[in-house]
């Protein structure tokens, strides 16, 4: 993996909210960041005062990370949305970092595995960033299909991807 060039480096991230400690964002305590902007405007949305590119707040990666550090519970981060894959590069300069602190990055995109990987073509920053996620929450949201009973996703169609077996064996794995 390369590691950005330093003018292509960002210091800050739209952001809705962060929760400092969740047990639904991914498996253990995570520190979870709400990206602002979204384009999939999925129908029942969890979060759609997130789908405003011009809502929320720039917010400091240093702050995130200053935020991160103050709790060593911390099994990892989880980048949800919004769709963080739409501030590919922010959200790569991020979770570099929070590689560097043993944490795992959990990422929820409403965009599937196949078409991010389409897109990492064209977008050095979405290809690095899909090598730093140790899982994968994929797909848009469907109303029809929503089921409160799966883990960390709201909809059948949703996949819980582990991204590190993914990467080893060749194909898609699923996480449970």
């Amino acid at each position: 993996m390369m590691s950005q060039p330093e003018k292509w480096r960002k210091s800050s991230i739209r952001i809705a909210g962060i929760i400092r400690e969740s047990i639904v964002d991914g498996p253990g305590i995570r520190f979870t960041i709400f990206c602002q902007g979204c384009p999939h405007k999925c129908e029942g949305c969890h979060n759609p005062e997130t789908h405003d590119f011009k809502g929320g707040y720039d917010c400091s990666i240093e702050k995130i990370l200053n935020e991160i550090d103050k709790n060593p519970l911390l099994a990892g981060v989880t980048f949800s949305g919004g769709d963080p894959m739409c501030q590919p590069a922010e959200f790569l300069t991020l979770a570099e970092e929070i590689k560097k602190r043993s944490l795992d990055i959990v990422i929820f995109s409403g965009y599937t595995f196949e078409e991010l990987q389409i897109m990492a073509e064209n977008n050095e920053s979405i290809n690095e960033l899909l090598l730093l996620t140790d899982y994968l929450i994929d797909g848009k949201f469907m109303l029809a299909e929503k089921d409160l009973a799966l883990n960390f996703r709201g909809s059948r169609n949703q996949r819980y991807i582990d991204m590190n077996l993914t990467r080893k064996m060749g194909y898609i794995v699923l996480a449970e």
